[in-house]
C-alpha cells in the first residue's frame, strides 16, 4: 500500500511539473515582437517544465564534477594510505554517485525532449492557427514553399534552442561550483579557469554572428526553391503534356545547387562552432592539467588533487560545450524565429466579435462603399476591370476574405457584425485558386453539407461538369485526387463551381469561373446559372464579351472605383473605355 501510495504521489508531482498553459493561449502582439520575445513566450507556456528542466540539468551538470572529488578521496586516503578498507568504501560510494547521475541524466534528457516537443507542437499551432485566419488572402502574401519550410524546419529549429533551459542552465551552475571548489584547492588554477572559459566564448562569437547572417540569406532561398517544387508537383501532369519537363528539372538542378551553395556558406561557420565546441575545452583542458601538474611535483597540491583538478576540468568540457552549442543554436533560433514571426504577424481577415446582427432575409441588396459597388439582389452582376486584381479586391471586400477597413454591408447590415457562421451559410465565394481535397466525387461536391445525389447531380449540370464525371470510374462514387491533380485545369474549375452551387446560397460570389473552359463550355455554363440561380444573387468577375453580354449588370471599375454601370449593350454604345477593355479582353481569349 506504501509502495502504490509513493507512486500515486510521484504520479501526482510528475502530472503537476508538466502541466503547461492552456492550449489556446495564443501569442500576443509583444510575444511576436521580436524573436527572442517568440522564445520567451514559447518557455513561459511551459515555466514550470522548463524550471525543472533546469534544475535536473543543474544536478546532473553538478553531479558529474563528484566523481573526481571521490576518486581524490579513494586515491589520497586509500591508495597513497594504503587503507583498502577507506579505498572499498570511496569506490562504493563511487557507484551510488555514477548510478544517481546516470538516472538524473535521464530524467533531464525525458523533460527537455518535452520541453522540445511542446515547443514544437505550440509553434506549429501557432503558425496552422494563423495561417487558416489568413483564409483565401494567404496565397497573395505568402508562398506555399515559405509556409512549408517555416511549418517544418523553422519550427524544428526554434524547438530546439528551448533544450538550452537545460544544459545552459546546468553549465551556469556547474561552472559555478567547479570555480569554487577549484578555488579551495588552488587560487591560480581557479582563476585560470574563471578566465578561460569566457576567452573561449569570445573565440566561437564571430562565427554565431556569421551563422546568423548567413542563415537568413540561406532561409530565403530555400524558401523560394521549396514554392517551386510545390508549384512543379502540382503541374507535373501539365508540363508532361507540354513536353517542358527537362527543362523545368534543368532550371531546378540549377536554383537547388545554388541553395547548396548558400548550404555551404552556413555550413562553414557551423562546422567551426561544432570543432571549436570539442576542441577548445580539451585544449582548456590540457593547459589546466600541465598548470596542476607542475604544482604537483612542487608539492603545491596532491596527487589526489591532481587528479580531482583533472576530473573537474574535463567535467567542465560538458557546460562548455553545451556554452557553445547553445550559443549556435540560439543564432539559428533567432533567424528561424524571425521567420515565423513574420509570418504570424502577417495581418488576418476581420473577425471582430459578432455583435449579434441577423442577416435580413433575401439576397441583399450588397454594397461596398470602398469601391462603390453595389449589386443588386436576385441579378447576376459582372464586374470587370483593366486590373483582375481590382475586381478581386472587391469580392474579398464582399466576402469579408479582406483586412481591409472598408466594412461591406448586406442591406444595411455590415458585414463584420454577423456571425462568420451565419455569413458562410448564406454567402459563399469560389475562387479558381480554392482547394479541392481527396475524396469520392460525392465527397468534394457536397462538402461539409450532407450529400444528395440528385442536388448533386444537378450541381453538376449547371457547372457544366456532368462529362467530367461520366468519364471517371464510379460516377459520383469515383475519387478526386488532393488538390484534383488527376483532373484538368478546366475539369478542375468546373467541380469547384459545381461545389459552389450545391452549397446553394443566397448569394455567390465567383472569381473568374469560366476562364480555363472554351468558348460553348463557358456560354452552357452562364445560360444555367441564370436559369439555376434567378432568384438569388450572383456576381462574377470577368472581362469575357459571352459573360458581359448574359449578365443583367455589368459594373466597370477604374483604378479600383465604380466608373459605370449599366448592361453589355448599353456600355458598348456609351462607355469606349469598356468598348475597348472588352475588345481587349476578347483578344486575349
Amino acid at each position: 500500500m506504501t509502495r502504490d501510495g509513493a507512486r500515486r504521489r510521484t504520479a501526482r508531482i510528475r502530472e503537476w511539473l508538466d502541466r503547461t498553459s492552456e492550449t489556446g493561449n495564443p501569442a500576443t502582439a509583444n510575444d511576436l515582437a521580436g524573436p527572442f520575445r517568440f522564445l520567451f513566450w514559447l518557455a513561459r507556456s511551459q515555466s514550470r517544465r522548463i524550471a525543472w528542466g533546469g534544475v535536473l540539468g543543474s544536478l546532473w551538470m553538478v553531479g558529474l564534477a563528484v566523481p573526481p572529488w571521490v576518486l581524490s578521496r579513494a586515491v589520497d586516503e586509500g591508495l597513497v594510505a594504503g587503507d583498502t578498507r577507506a579505498l572499498i568504501r570511496w569506490a562504493l560510494v563511487l557507484l551510488v554517485v555514477t548510478v544517481l547521475n546516470a538516472l538524473l541524466g535521464i530524467a533531464r534528457h525525458r523533460t527537455m525532449t518535452k520541453v522540445r516537443m511542446d515547443a514544437s507542437f505550440r509553434a506549429v499551432r501557432a503558425a496552422v492557427g494563423h495561417t487558416s485566419r489568413l483564409g483565401a488572402s494567404l496565397p497573395g502574401r505568402v508562398s506555399t514553399g515559405e509556409v512549408v519550410t517555416v511549418g517544418i524546419a523553422d519550427v524544428y529549429t526554434v524547438a530546439m534552442a528551448l533544450t538550452v533551459a537545460g544544459p545552459g542552465v546546468g553549465a551556469v551552475v556547474a561552472y559555478a561550483v567547479v570555480a569554487v571548489v577549484l578555488f579551495t584547492t588552488s587560487p591560480l588554477l581557479a582563476a585560470v579557469v574563471l578566465a578561460g572559459v569566457p576567452l573561449l566564448a569570445v573565440a566561437v562569437g564571430p562565427f554565431l554572428q556569421r551563422i546568423e547572417r548567413t542563415g537568413g540569406e540561406y532561409r530565403v532561398h530555400q524558401g523560394r526553391l521549396t514554392t517551386r517544387l510545390v508549384d512543379v508537383l502540382a503541374g507535373l501532369r501539365v508540363l508532361n503534356g507540354l513536353g517542358g519537363k527537362a527543362f523545368v528539372a534543368e532550371r531546378y538542378e540549377q536554383q537547388s545547387q545554388g541553395l547548396v551553395g548558400h548550404g555551404y556558406r552556413v555550413a562553414g561557420p557551423a562546422s567551426w562552432v561544432g570543432a571549436l565546441s570539442t576542441g577548445l575545452p580539451a585544449l582548456f583542458l590540457a593547459a589546466v592539467v600541465w598548470l596542476s601538474a607542475r604544482m604537483a611535483a612542487t608539492g603545491s597540491i596532491t596527487i589526489g588533487e591532481v587528479v580531482a583538478v583533472y576530473g573537474y576540468v574535463a567535467v567542465l568540457v560538458v557546460p562548455v560545450s553545451a556554452f557553445i552549442e547553445g550559443g549556435g543554436d540560439i543564432a539559428r533560433a533567432r533567424v528561424a524565429g524571425q521567420r515565423i514571426i513574420d509570418l504570424l504577424n502577417l495581418p488576418a481577415i476581420r473577425d471582430n466579435q459578432p455583435k449579434g446582427e441577423v442577416l435580413p432575409t433575401g439576397c441583399g441588396p450588397l454594397a461596398d462603399p470602398a469601391s462603390g459597388v453595389i449589386v443588386r439582389p436576385g441579378s447576376l452582376t459582372a464586374l470587370v476591370a483593366a486590373r483582375p486584381a481590382e475586381t478581386r479586391s472587391v469580392i474579398e471586400r464582399l466576402g469579408r476574405l479582406s483586412t481591409d477597413d472598408a466594412r461591406a454591408t448586406w442591406a444595411g447590415v455590415p458585414i463584420d457584425d454577423v456571425a462568420r457562421a451565419e455569413l458562410r451559410r448564406r454567402l459563399v465565394v469560389a475562387d479558381n485558386d480554392a482547394e479541392i481535397f481527396a475524396g469520392t466525387v460525392r465527397e468534394v461536391i457536397a462538402g461539409r453539407l450532407e450529400p444528395d445525389d440528385s442536388r448533386i447531380r444537378a450541381a453538376l449540370r449547371v457547372a457544366v461538369a456532368e462529362d467530367v464525371v461520366e468519364a471517371l470510374p464510379g460516377g459520383l462514387d469515383a475519387t478526386i485526387a488532393a488538390g484534383g491533380s488527376d483532373l484538368s485545369g478546366g475539369q478542375r474549375q468546373r467541380i469547384r463551381l459545381a461545389r459552389a452551387v450545391y452549397a446553394a446560397p443566397d448569394v455567390l460570389l465567383a472569381v473568374e469561373p469560366t476562364s480555363a473552359v472554351d468558348a460553348n463550355t463557358e456560354a452552357a455554363m452562364i445560360d444555367r446559372i441564370r436559369e439555376a440561380r434567378r432568384d438569388t444573387t450572383t456576381v462574377i468577375t470577368t472581362s469575357s464579351p459571352l459573360v458581359l453580354d448574359r449578365a443583367d449588370e455589368v459594373v466597370v471599375l477604374v483604378d479600383g472605383k465604380t466608373s459605370s454601370v449599366g448592361t453589355h449593350a448599353e456600355l458598348l454604345r456609351t462607355d469606349s473605355y469598356y468598348r475597348e477593355l472588352v475588345s481587349r479582353g476578347q483578344d486575349d481569349r
